[in-house]
């Protein structure tokens, strides 16, 4: 009888630590799956939100953002080209530089080597015209407004070239096979002197390019 008893209760107890074990792992994949899909769902929302790097250099076909660099090879500034309706319009910021009245042009070669960024070769200049605003045979299509540089070495100028396109193919465009560059001088531009209007310098350089 005694014998009878005692495996009732094992069977009994094996029973309950089985069922006692099965609720266990019902509970721990019951906290289990939100957990995964807390995981999943962020990483979606990552997926949806990472913006690559070319499509923050570049939202379109025709914006361009130009890294500006010193006569040190060390980053000094970034310019922002936009095609508008009146041509192309640059939007520059830029820090470490001198203080002061600056010649800002856009050049014929994509090329900035420093020191002093005579690979950038001369002002972008389609029609052949002559150099500056008020010479009566100018002004060349890469020629710019000066800019002005703070005392705390800083500058944020929108300036609009309307002699030039970032249409590709066109023949004034400045997606020109090589591409072209931004220059800021070491003076102001005169407007009128040539063939650079007498701006000093090249400080810095920037180059579009496709």
């Amino acid at each position: 009888m005694k014998r009878l008893l005692f495996v009732i209760c094992l069977l009994i107890f094996t029973i309950f630590i089985s069922a006692c074990a099965q609720s266990n792992t019902e509970a721990d994949e019951s906290l289990q799956e939100p957990l995964e899909a807390t995981e999943e769902e962020a990483e979606s929302e990552t997926e949806e939100t990472t913006v690559p790097f070319d499509m923050m250099v570049s939202s379109g076909d025709h914006d361009h953002e130009v890294v500006i660099m010193n006569t040190e090879g060390e980053r000094t500034g970034v310019a922002t080209l936009e095609q508008v309706e009146e041509g192309v319009q640059i939007h520059l910021e830029a820090w470490g530089l001198p203080a002061g009245v600056h010649g800002f042009h856009i050049h014929e070669k994509g090329l900035c080597e420093t020191p002093d960024f005579e690979s950038a070769g001369g002002h972008f200049n389609p029609t052949d015209a002559k150099h500056g605003f008020d010479h009566p045979e100018g002004p060349h299509a890469g020629d710019l407004p000066n800019i002005e540089v703070g005392e705390d070495g800083t500058v944020q100028e929108t300036v609009v070239a309307d002699m030039v396109t970032l249409e590709k193919g066109e023949k004034n465009s400045l997606l020109q096979e090589g591409g072209t560059s931004l220059v800021i001088h070491a003076d102001p531009d005169d407007y009128v002197s040539q063939p650079a209007g007498n701006a000093g310098k090249r400080i810095a350089c920037g180059v579009i390019k496709n």
